[in-house]
């Protein structure tokens, strides 16, 4: 077989993803504080990118266009998915505790009054009392223990063992390492960072530095002497504490009920969260990006968060400028990419705007059973409906819908909050919402008394009268998902 050259021509098609374009996808997904950062890097970049403070000086079409688009009077008539929590006794003191570090739900139940099981659940967003102070903070956890290494730690290797240590503690105050690892990467035995470890775990405040909780707990109990061998064997089996079998721990403590509540009492009296008081990054408030607002005569406004809509235009007078005074070959070539740069940053953020609002209306043209009457009327919804309304692909709806909120007559929500799966309807009418059937479990168990604690195959028949076609399975995981004890565990917890 002869070997030879030849010309040949074909034609094809092909989505090329220029830069241009995968810029406008990059800030489609992104929140607006994460867009904010975004343009403060172009600023910098781009000479001719110029921030709009005010309503005066240069303007492009991109702005008059915006005014328009930013309300509309939808009159509607038609009535996100949650992550699952998972939790463990090391991993999240949650499970012992609470999620606010104190035993309230325990003292609730033993004075005989309603637990509120509401923690972790739903999609509102609340901005904590305490953001001030935390704002406020000076020091960080990692310079409180910088500071006590050099005052409590001889020898300049092991400071530089305490140092890798105290890098490695989380917000919790704990320090998850494995020593062997460690010990390979600093060229050391696992011997000297176990001894150095112990070392470091007598800093303030005390507790720090442990590797777990029951770790955590038992250098507070050490502190106060309180660490006998009758805690030491109870501290052992933290997981029945956590289940509440009291009954196993008196058979294994060989103690009766009176001194193992004791001995819990002291347990609850530490602290699970020894750097609690030492915040890392200062928590960033949550902004929406979208208003819902009732409108006159019925149906709802929605309405961009003009704070958020970020104001760059680019500088006509000095591109003009600066053009006619370019002189080689390269400085025009650089001009012109950074004018069409700034051209095509503004229409992007432009149609950002525009597609954001566009979601949104159809959302709440979708859920207007959720805004007028509450989650109970929280329809099923996926992408694929909102994408096909609004003649936009599925992807382009997901990227939307990432970190981003609606403030909403009911509270501030994700936009991923209003998607949920279809759960069938028993007699084959509109099936249910997925978040919806997980607000009734919810409200089932939180109304039930020590009388009748609700098991989840009770759950399962009170659906499915209402009409909710639901298997156990489904029950156990929206219930566990919501940090919801047990049919068994509630019943112990309101029994004490």
């Amino acid at each position: 077989m002869a070997i030879g050259h030849k010309l040949e021509l074909r034609q094809g098609q092909s989505l090329v993803m220029t830069p241009q374009l995968q810029q406008a996808i990059k800030l489609l997904q992104l929140s607006n504080l994460e867009l904010a950062e975004y343009l403060e890097e172009e600023l910098e970049r781009n000479p001719l990118l110029d921030r709009a403070e005010s309503d005066d000086g240069p303007t492009q079409e991109a702005d008059d266009s915006r005014a328009s688009d930013e309300f509309q009077e939808l009159s509607l008539s038609d009535g996100a998915a949650i992550g699952d929590a998972e939790s463990s006794i090391d991993s999240d003191p949650d499970t012992l505790y609470g999620a606010d570090d104190s035993p309230s739900e325990m003292q609730a139940a033993q004075a005989g009054g309603a637990v509120d099981w509401s923690r972790a659940t739903g999609g509102g967003v609340e901005l904590g009392d305490d953001m001030e102070g935390a704002l406020t903070r000076e020091i960080s956890l990692q310079e409180h223990l910088s500071q006590q290494i050099g005052l409590a730690i001889d020898g300049p290797v092991d400071r530089m063992i305490a140092a890798a240590l105290v890098d490695l503690v989380d917000e919790g105050g704990y320090c998850r390492v494995d020593i062997v690892e460690l010990a390979e990467r600093l060229g050391e035995t696992p011997a000297e960072i176990e001894r150095v470890l112990k070392l470091t775990q007598r800093f303030e405040p005390t507790g720090i530095m442990a590797r777990d909780l029951k770790e955590c707990i038992a250098l507070q109990l050490a502190e106060r002497n309180r660490l006998d061998p009758a805690m030491v064997l109870l501290l052992d089996h933290l997981h029945l504490v956590a289940k509440r079998e009291y009954s196993k721990l008196e058979a294994v403590c060989g103690l009766d009920r009176a001194d193992i509540d004791d001995m819990l009492a002291e347990i609850r009296a530490v602290n699970p969260r020894p750097a609690a008081s030492f915040a890392g990054p200062p928590a960033q408030p949550v902004i929406p990006d979208v208003y819902i607002r009732d409108a006159q005569g019925g149906g709802w406004t929605v309405e961009l968060n003009s704070d958020t809509l970020p104001r760059v235009l680019m500088n006509q007078r000095y591109y003009a400028e600066v053009s006619n005074k370019t002189r080689s070959d390269k400085e025009r070539q650089y001009v012109a990419e950074c004018a069409q740069n700034a051209n095509w940053l503004v229409k992007s953020l432009d149609q950002r705007a525009r597609t954001i609002l566009k979601v949104a209306r159809e959302i709440v043209r979708q859920q207007d059973g959720f805004f007028a009457h509450g989650v109970r009327h929280l329809r099923p919804m996926n992408l694929k409906v909102v994408a096909q309304a609004i003649e936009m692909h599925e992807s382009t709806v997901s990227r939307v819908t990432s970190n981003k909120f609606m403030a909403t007559p009911r509270g501030m929500f994700e936009l991923k909050y209003f998607f949920s799966a279809a759960i069938q309807s028993t007699d084959g009418g509109e099936a249910h919402s997925a978040e919806s059937v997980r607000h009734r479990i919810k409200a089932l168990i939180e109304a039930e008394s020590a009388d009748e604690v609700l098991s989840d195959d009770r759950i399962v028949e009170i659906l499915q009268e209402a009409g909710v076609e639901i298997a156990r399975r489904t029950v156990a995981k929206y219930r566990e998902a919501m940090r919801i004890p047990s049919s068994v565990e509630r019943r112990r917890l309101m029994v004490r």
